[in-house]
């Protein structure tokens, strides 16, 4: 029975993998190191940044649309979807496309508290785009299992709070994919990092610099919890932010199209509206998975409950 999940699971990842999926396994941290510097070197060849911010406007449209595209199956696949921009330009190109897919949001909501805030914006935009919309909310009960099983999925190596919190969002939307027969699921992976979205490019002095940075390092950051999760749960994730060809768009792209002190993502934001994204959307400023689902307030709920100090400590107890 165990060779034949794994032979179905590479058969899966033969059919439609990313370019850090090689030999049905996750490139090691060495590979992917050398993949985006090579990107790099081969940008700084180039001899020209798109400075112009028209032009660069165009040249990234046409790189997402076919980033997408390009991986949408012949078969029913799942968005996880939050209503950010990510998630909901990803969607606006799959239905322009006319596939048939599910968009998957879960958060957790215990009794009269506070309603998720990516269920709240979720389903506004998918009552705006007409998408097909499938929401999870979990109570303080089910976000224990939840994250026990995160917990055992990832080892003790990457079960920090962090990946516990955003590994949870993953996981329960892979769960509900699964109920539906679903195979594939979009995720924005990448997008932070090669259009400046987090605080600390708002923070750095070199904001490009920053970008490559986070590039360099997502893989112990993001890609190893990912990919055990999807392979944990036979599901393969489509992640056109980190798509070769549209690394090197976003990252020929000056640092002053994409962030000020207020808003991260502007370029990103701007094409979203062109492709017709309303701008309510377009625009949504987004917490992080952890925080917009509330999963990091049911790991802090649990720990209080379960007499621990410290978050991590309640996690540590789940291994």
């Amino acid at each position: 029975m165990i060779i034949l999940i794994n032979s179905y699971y590479s058969l899966l990842l033969s059919m439609r993998a990313e370019f850090y999926i090689q030999g049905n396994k996750l490139i090691t941290k060495q590979a992917w190191e050398k993949i985006i510097l090579d990107i790099k070197r081969s940008i700084s060849k180039m001899g020209e940044d798109l400075n112009d911010r028209s032009k660069a406007r165009g040249i990234l449209k046409q790189g997402i649309i076919r980033a997408v595209e390009q991986r949408l199956p012949d078969k029913k696949f799942g968005v996880m979807f939050s209503g950010g921009v990510d998630s909901s330009l990803i969607a606006l190109i799959a239905k322009k496309a006319g596939k048939d897919f599910v968009c998957y949001t879960m958060g957790f909501q215990e009794g009269v508290s506070k309603e998720p805030e990516d269920v709240i914006y979720a389903r506004k935009t998918a009552d705006e785009l007409g998408l097909n919309l499938k929401i999870r909310v979990i109570s303080l009960g089910e976000a224990h299992k939840l994250f026990k099983k995160t917990v055992k999925i990832l080892g003790k190596e990457l079960s920090n709070v962090i990946n516990i919190g955003v590994g949870g969002v993953v996981l329960a939307c892979i769960e509900m994919a699964k109920k539906d027969n679903v195979k594939y699921l979009f995720s924005g992976l990448g997008s932070e990092e090669v259009f400046a979205g987090y605080q600390r490019h708002r923070e750095a002095e070199d904001k490009q610099a920053e970008c490559w940075r986070g590039l360099l390092t997502m893989y112990e950051r993001d890609l190893l919890r990912d990919y055990a999760i999807a392979k944990s749960e036979k599901i393969m994730f489509l992640t056109p932010f980190l798509n070769k060809d549209m690394i090197v768009i976003a990252m020929r792209i000056p640092a002053k199209f994409k962030i000020n002190d207020k808003i991260s993502k502007i370029i990103l934001r701007e094409v979203a509206q062109e492709l017709g994204l309303p701008k309510n959307i377009a625009w949504r400023k987004k917490r992080a998975a952890q925080y917009g689902s509330r999963l990091d307030k049911a790991i802090a709920k649990l720990a209080k409950k379960n007499n621990f100090e410290l978050k991590k400590d309640y996690l540590r107890s789940l291994e």
